[in-house]
């Protein structure tokens, strides 16, 4: 079977979205509760610089929009590549979290080549 869509998402929810936390905020958590060494702390920060200078940023992002983001599943697969260490740091310190591919999003608010945008509401796509 073939999806369009791709999200890394953790177990626990956003306090903006009540959708659960995507990929780069399980990272950010991790630093923010003192749990990665110096070293891992500094490879994760490499993987973050890299996706702000390689990706656009979707204004609603920008804007902490009640929305939630997905690669594009035909078009990502350096990017992939590139979060695999950051992935890799989540299973180190059993940071749950699950690896979704889908068909079916809800109203796409933003789109560029690699990624989409979902408004949420209420911790659902809408």
């Amino acid at each position: 079977m073939n999806y369009k869509y791709m999200r890394i998402q953790g177990r626990e929810n956003s306090y903006i979205t009540k959708y659960p936390k995507g990929v780069f905020s399980l990272c950010w958590n991790l630093i923010r509760d003192n749990q990665l060494t110096d070293e891992e702390k500094e490879l994760f920060l490499s993987i973050d610089t890299w996706f702000k200078e390689n990706l656009p940023e979707p204004e609603p992002c920008k804007n902490q929009e009640q929305v939630i983001t997905f690669f594009k599943c035909e078009s990502t697969v350096e990017m992939l590549e590139k979060l695999k260490p950051a992935v890799a740091l989540l299973d180190q310190h059993q940071k749950p979290y699950d690896v979704v591919y889908t068909n079916f999003v809800g109203t796409i608010v933003y789109e560029d080549n690699w990624q989409i945008a979902v408004q949420v509401k209420d911790g659902k796509m809408i």
